[in-house]
C-alpha cells in the first residue's frame, strides 16, 4: 500500500519527471493513480479532510496530481487527474489564503495564491485538456503544481502555525 513520505523525502524537494507515453500505455500511470488515491483516502488527521495529492507525496517523482474530494460536502470539488500539467495562465489578482498539506501535517500557514488559473494537462488516459479554475480549486491546483516543482507550501508561506497553536487559538475564541 502506498504511503505518504516524510517531509524530508527527496521526491518532495526535486523537480518531478514528465510521464512518458509509454508509462501511460503500459499501465504504470494507472498503477500510480491507484496508489495515490489509496494514500489520499488513508490520510487521517483530526479536523482535516484530504482533497488532493501529488505523486511526489508518495515518493514517486512524476508530474502527476489528482483531486478526489473526501469530504461529505454537498458541493464537492470536481474529480481531476492532471498528468504533465502546466499552469498556462494566472490571474493578476492574488489573495492570502490558509493552507495545509498532507506532507507537513503538523503545520498550517498563509500563502499568497492567484485567484484564478488555467490548467493544461493530460487526463488518466493521456487525452489533453484545458480548464479554468477559480477560488479553492485554483488554490489547490497551484499547491499541487508546486509539489511537482519540489516546493512545499511552507516554502511560500507568509506565516506558519503549528496545528496545536491553531487548536489552542480556536479554544480561546470559541
Amino acid at each position: 500500500m502506498a504511503k505518504l513520505v516524510p517531509e524530508n523525502h527527496p521526491a518532495l524537494h526535486t523537480i518531478a519527471e514528465v510521464v512518458t507515453p509509454e508509462e501511460i500505455a503500459n499501465g504504470e500511470l494507472t498503477k500510480l493513480l491507484k496508489a495515490m488515491r489509496t494514500a489520499l483516502r488513508s490520510y487521517q488527521v483530526d479536523g482535516f479532510i484530504p482533497v488532493a495529492i501529488a505523486a511526489p507525496q508518495i515518493g514517486v517523482s512524476k508530474r502527476v496530481f489528482l483531486l478526489d474530494d473526501q469530504s461529505d460536502d454537498r458541493n464537492p470539488l470536481p474529480a481531476l487527474v492532471a498528468v504533465n500539467p502546466e499552469i498556462v495562465k494566472y490571474s493578476r489578482k492574488t489573495q492570502l489564503l490558509g493552507e495545509g498539506c498532507l506532507s507537513v501535517p503538523e503545520l498550517y500557514g498563509e500563502v499568497r495564491r492567484h485567484t484564478n488559473v488555467t490548467l493544461r494537462a493530460l487526463d488518466a488516459d493521456g487525452t489533453p485538456y484545458e480548464r479554468g479554475a477559480g477560488g479553492l480549486l485554483a488554490q489547490i491546483i497551484q499547491h499541487e503544481y508546486d509539489h511537482l516543482d519540489g516546493i512545499l507550501f511552507t516554502d511560500r508561506a507568509k506565516r506558519v502555525w503549528s496545528i496545536a497553536e491553531l487548536k489552542d487559538s480556536a479554544k480561546q475564541t470559541g
